[in-house]
């Protein structure tokens, strides 16, 4: 085949409409389909604009070469064809198509690339496995759906850039070589050939240069940040990412809300043509536990939590008195339901069971499930443990009726029993259809605040950030955190923009006085000497003038993902990666040579079970 001589199109594959009728056009574009009519040979011409039918007839003038060649054509075949636009006949439209009143009957075509026949159809709601679609990723993004979430994705990052712009927000690009800081998650590490030795690490997060930028004096930042984390992978997770990251000096969470606000207001409104209502609900992290179970609440339907502590305080069931025994610390669980009005017998026995699973996936040790029958009488394995009195008090503090169901989970970990009930919670939204669809249902956005900035962990005896160690609490607590009194009831200044139970944006307040960063990491347990080992830079930092200063981060791909309408975030990804890191297109992590690690100074050593594991 020669060289393409003629690949300048006039037109795209999508725009040209009845208003183009008798005009010569060209076009250039990925045949979807062809379809040969005995004398007239038809394809669909594609590209990411649209598609528009063409055709081939050898009885047109100076048609019959064209003809030809069209012979030869198959799907994926890039080409260059040149013709008149002309309409339809009647009867052979397609309302489904921007262009499916008119065709362009070439008189000149040129191929210019052959294609294989790819290994599925290029086209949406194919059945094909996912690991097909991600090793011929580049055939994969051709298909309409993929293109339109780029798109989207691509749109949504203009408008943010054009808000955060207009409201004096400079975008500055910081380093992704950095130095490796605790944030929660396992660094990518990098091996630095000129200091043999030492390494780099990816960042997670921007976190201390942003603040770095604040101390500078750059007062409103932001920028489209790649994030990198070595950590276990789900549907909404991959080993590297982008976030809206935004930071500025001066502005406390009345100031900066209504920024952000304004900002997904206006995401939503110029892509979907949906109204947000403005300002956002807020929420106290603790009510939103108490209530949903979830630091990141759906509330667009009802089945909330309900606190039967009360009712069971002095129950000789041991389930329930083991929970509310005190622990070492004081500190003692609960007892918590979930009443779904008149719908038990909807519940056999296995529905239970399945949702016992669930409760179990999350730590509780079971799940306990009172069905309410005729006359107020309680069905339960447990309903022979409950005296009179608590069957009353039962009833009457959730207004039980016949046919309801309650689900109750009791630990002496409150985060097991909330976890265990807002996961129940959920699965019974979707089951009893109380979830819209994705991409339908108006959006509720809220912001959940005053985080505990403190979590004490059992196992290891001491206390960790719940966000990270930058997070400052409120100022009505810099007394008692610098002191180191009363932690379990010291409140964050953070917060979480929440739609539909799905976290888009997390951020805080940052400490910006030495004393209370230094109080940070001594509760962190970080000597003095470990404390100027990872953060000295930064420690230093803060001892020139700080201002007060706070940010936020929202995840782009969970942002896109919930403006296409799409679950997981791989389909607003050009070139995820697997739910165990891997490329398959281009079979990533790979060996290097041993020629390169002796150059980094490298020896590779991989455990017998690791090795097997691999393998």
């Amino acid at each position: 085949m020669s060289s393409p001589k003629r690949t300048v199109r006039s037109h795209t594959c999508g725009e040209i409409r009845k208003t183009n009728l008798g005009e010569t056009v060209t076009l250039c574009g990925w045949v979807s389909k062809r379809r040969d009519h005995g004398g007239l040979v038809f394809a669909d011409l594609r590209d990411r604009y649209g598609m528009t039918q063409i055709v081939f007839d050898p009885a047109l003038a100076g048609g019959a070469d064209a003809h030809q060649t069209a012979g030869r054509i198959r799907s994926e075949f890039v080409l260059w064809v040149k013709g008149k636009v002309r309409a339809r006949p009647a009867g052979m439209t397609n309302p489904n198509m921007t262009t499916g009143e008119i065709e362009v009957a070439c008189t000149e075509i040129e191929i210019l690339s052959e294609a294989k026949t790819p290994p599925f159809p290029i086209e949406d709601e194919i059945d094909v496995a996912e690991t097909t679609r991600l090793k011929y990723r580049y055939l994969d993004l051709r298909r309409p759906s993929l293109q339109k979430n780029l798109l989207i994705r691509h749109r949504m990052l203009s408008i943010v850039r054009n808000h955060l712009d207009q409201a004096q927000f400079v975008e500055v690009e910081t380093p992704i070589l950095y130095k490796s800081t605790p944030e929660g998650a396992r660094d990518f590490i990098v091996p630095s050939r000129l200091n043999l030795g030492t390494f780099y690490a990816l960042p997670q997060s921007p976190q201390t240069l942003k603040q770095l930028l604040m101390i500078s004096g750059m007062d409103r930042y932001y920028q489209i940040a790649r994030c990198f984390r070595d950590e276990d992978l789900r549907a909404d997770r991959q080993p590297e990412f982008s976030q809206i990251d935004i930071e500025t000096s001066f502005l406390d969470e009345e100031a900066l809300f209504p920024i952000m606000e304004s900002m997904v207001a206006k995401l939503w409104k110029e892509i979907l043509g949906v109204e947000v209502k403005t300002p956002f609900p807020r929420m106290p992290f603790h009510e939103a536990m108490s209530r949903f179970g979830s630091d990141k609440p759906d509330v667009r339907f009802g089945l909330e939590l309900q606190d039967l502590t009360s009712v069971f305080e002095k129950s000789a069931f041991q389930v329930f008195s083991g929970a509310l025994k005190p622990n070492a610390r004081g500190i003692r669980g609960s007892i918590r339901a979930i009443k779904i009005e008149g719908q038990a017998e909807k519940f056999s026995r296995k529905d239970l069971d399945d949702l016992t699973a669930v409760a179990a996936s999350y730590g509780s040790k079971g799940l306990l499930w009172i069905k309410v029958q005729a006359g107020g009488e309680l069905q339960s394995p447990a309903a022979k443990f409950f005296s009179d009195e608590e069957k009353a008090q039962l009833a009457s503090k959730l207004s039980l009726k016949p046919g309801d169901l309650i689900l109750i989970v009791a630990d002496a970990k409150n985060k097991v029993v909330f976890d265990s009930l807002g996961a129940i919670r959920l699965n019974l939204g979707n089951r009893l259809g109380l979830v819209p669809p994705l991409g339908q249902g108006a959006p509720a956005f809220l912001w959940v605040v005053n985080f505990p900035l403190m979590e004490f962990d059992d196992k290891e005896g001491r206390y960790f950030a719940t966000h990270h160690p930058f997070t400052s609490p409120r100022p009505e607590f810099f007394e008692d955190f610098v002191a180191g009194r009363n932690l379990d009831r010291i409140e964050a200044a953070a917060y979480d923009m929440v739609l539909n139970g799905v976290e888009v944006g997390g951020g805080s307040l940052r400490i910006y006085r030495p004393d209370v960063q230094a109080a940070m990491f001594k509760l962190l347990g970080l000597s003095m000497e470990e404390a100027r080992e990872k953060f000295g830079f930064f420690m230093e930092a803060l001892s020139f003038g700080t201002p007060p200063h706070g940010g936020i981060a929202f995840g782009v791909d969970r942002l896109a993902a919930l403006l296409c309408g799409v679950g997981p975030i791989r389909d607003v990804m050009a070139f995820p990666k697997t739910q165990k890191g891997h490329c398959l297109m281009s079979e990533t992590p790979s060996n290097v040579t041993p020629e390169q690690l002796t150059e980094l100074g490298i020896a590779v050593s991989i455990p017998k079970h690791k090795a097997e594991e691999a393998k």
